[in-house]
């Protein structure tokens, strides 16, 4: 996909999307997770202290009394990370504290400012003993009714456990969203290539029209884009109309001018006098002229028309036949050579014109032979034709002044001169390009450069 393809900006715009929601949607999930893991660790915590508060106030008693076992062996082994502690709310010595705490204190979270619930509980992460990072929960209680002091109940776990949970979840959760991010983007690559699908038939279509293959773009297409099919037909027919109309309108107008130029032409026949031979002279000037600029328009409204196509070797091996009748009594040698499958966006006609003009010109010049060679060469989407011939060949002057409208260089060759400027002027409606230099064998290269099929 290149970067300013329609393609890549649907892909890339899905690929985005995809790479900002699937890090927030991550974000979050850890957030809820790691809430619901924290609930039920103080849920756990709060069993405990509960147990605690149960153990150590009696019916009628001001102040707390030695707890019971809480039934957890954890909080009897030093430093395990599970530890409870009771004391006066505003002392700084404990009353009792569990047996894993040994003469450790907990750091409290009313001592840290946190706010209590309604239930006066207070719960917050504080570190521990040995560096240890605990999960508090602490709760307040007035023994003997709202008067008494109230007393700091308090029962911590490793927060550890939480962190255990947390970071396992989180590797399933980074595998699970990897998976589910490569599968959206092959999705995406996979919708955008099925979704675009279309568009490279009528690209395919288009190309067909263009080289000949096809006259208009057929298929059953999405919704979306039929009424694009529908005009571009419309714009294909409106072309061959156009360029029919042209072509009709230029053979009126050769009618038109011809069929009195030949009525003047012939009356001025019959008579003598310098009157009539020059009457006779300018009307077949008129009439050359008329045939050169009336082809011009021909050519003009048909070379960017749409479907014309011609074989390139087909014409190449047809004309070297007709030459090699013409100039059988000279011994010529023609050789032609082209690549295969070349193909002359146009018509047959005008690149037989083209061609056939500079291979008559090279048989006429050429000592003995002349070389035909018709390769993929020259700008993108063009190719390239030359003709060599081993003649006298032309200075630079000469082949200036070679390609000027009715220029002849030797008037003892027949022809109008208007040969070689005609191949020009036809290259140049072709959006091409004609040059003549001097060949490698001796006498003059034609280049003759033509869009390609």
């Amino acid at each position: 996909m290149r970067p300013n393809s329609l393609a890549f900006r649907l892909f890339a715009s899905a690929a985005a999307w995809t790479l900002v929601v699937l890090p927030v949607t991550a974000f979050l999930l850890l957030s809820l997770y790691r809430q619901a893991v924290e609930r039920n660790f103080d849920a756990r915590l709060n069993v405990y202290l509960t147990s605690l508060v149960a153990s150590t106030t009696a019916e009628g008693a001001k102040t707390p009394t030695a707890p019971a076992n809480l039934g957890e062996p954890a909080f009897t082994i030093p430093f395990s990370g599970w530890y409870w502690q009771i004391k006066t709310l505003d002392a700084e010595q404990p009353l009792f504290i569990s047996d894993s705490l040994l003469d450790q204190q907990l750091k409290l979270p009313s001592q840290e400012g946190v706010t209590p619930d309604q239930t006066l509980t207070r719960r917050a992460y504080a570190p521990g003993p040995q560096d240890q990072r605990l999960r508090v929960v602490e709760r307040e209680i007035r023994p003997a009714g709202a008067q008494s002091t109230p007393y700091s109940y308090a029962v911590a776990g490793d927060a550890a456990e939480i962190e255990r949970d947390l970071a396992e979840f989180r590797m399933m959760l980074i595998a699970a969203l990897g998976v589910l991010g490569l599968g959206l983007v092959v999705a995406t690559l996979f919708q955008v290539r099925f979704g675009l699908a279309p568009l490279r038939a009528i690209r395919h279509d288009l190309a067909a029209i263009r080289s000949g293959d096809a006259e208009r773009l057929e298929g059953e297409l999405p919704t979306e884009i039929r009424p694009l099919q529908q005009e571009l037909n419309a714009l294909i027919q409106s072309n061959r109309e156009i360029v029919d109309r042209a072509r009709t309108h230029v053979g009126n107008l050769a009618h038109a001018l011809k069929t009195p130029l030949s009525v003047i032409t012939n009356e001025a026949r019959e008579k003598d006098g310098p009157l009539a031979g020059k009457v006779i002279e300018q009307a077949e000037l008129m009439r050359n002229q008329i045939t050169h600029h009336l082809d011009r328009a021909r050519v003009a409204a048909r070379s960017g028309a749409i479907g014309d196509i011609t074989d390139v070797d087909g014409v190449l091996n047809g004309l070297k036949r007709a030459l090699d009748r013409i100039y059988e009594g000279r011994a010529l040698e023609l050789d032609v050579r082209s690549d295969a499958g070349l193909k002359f966006q146009g018509e047959k006609q005008d690149f037989e014109e083209m061609v056939g003009n500079l291979l008559d010109n090279a048989c006429k010049w050429a000592k003995s032979r002349v070389w035909v060679t018709a390769t993929r060469a020259g700008r993108a989407g063009n190719f390239e034709v030359l003709v060599d011939d081993n003649g006298p060949g032309l200075t630079e002057a000469e082949r200036e002044r070679a390609v000027k409208r009715g220029q002849r260089l030797d008037e003892t060759k027949p022809g109008s001169g208007l040969g070689l400027s005609i191949v020009a002027e036809l290259a140049h409606l072709y959006k091409g390009r004609f040059e003549l230099e001097p060949s490698p064998q001796g006498g003059l290269r034609a280049r003759l450069e033509l869009p390609a099929a």
